[in-house]
């Protein structure tokens, strides 16, 4: 079993997230990196946590508190998920949801959500598999170039 480390991120942690993003398809330089973490820090409603094995990153998340308008509480949502891909299916996912429901259940969120792209079978199994449920449909428009 491989012991893994879970820890909020911090900027020097950069140079091991960047290529996580970059695995999901995500451009992501150091100092893009280090300066999301930097502006996320400043904030008490959002957290990046990190898994280690032995010192070296293996797994990202990314996690929002969203306050709710219509209901009592916040959202929780999962933003980023990446887990390196030689180390799928050994605990390092589950590990990063886990430590992101811990702060949403601690930080008074009614629920957790997460978006996943309609090509990424794999994952939608795995949170199924956690008991995520496909619950909503949401709809996005994006900003004119």
């Amino acid at each position: 079993m491989l012991r893994v480390q879970i820890h909020e991120a911090t900027p020097a942690d950069a140079p091991g997230i960047s290529p996580l993003l970059v695995s999901l398809g995500y451009p992501a330089s150091n100092d893009f990196v280090r300066s999301k973490l930097q502006g996320l820090a400043a904030g008490p409603d959002d957290r990046v946590f990190v898994a280690a094995i032995d010192g070296e990153l293996v797994g990202v998340l990314s996690f929002h508190r969203i306050p709710l308008f219509h209901a009592p509480g916040y959202a929780g949502r999962i933003t980023a998920l990446a887990v390196r891909p030689d180390r799928w299916r050994s605990g390092i996912g589950r590990a990063l949801i886990e430590a992101a429901e811990e702060f949403a259940w601690s930080h008074d969120c009614a629920r957790v959500e997460v978006t996943s792209g309609d090509h990424r079978a794999v994952a939608h199994a795995f949170y199924e598999h956690l008991g995520y449920q496909a619950d909503e449909r949401r709809f996005l428009k994006r900003r004119p170039a």
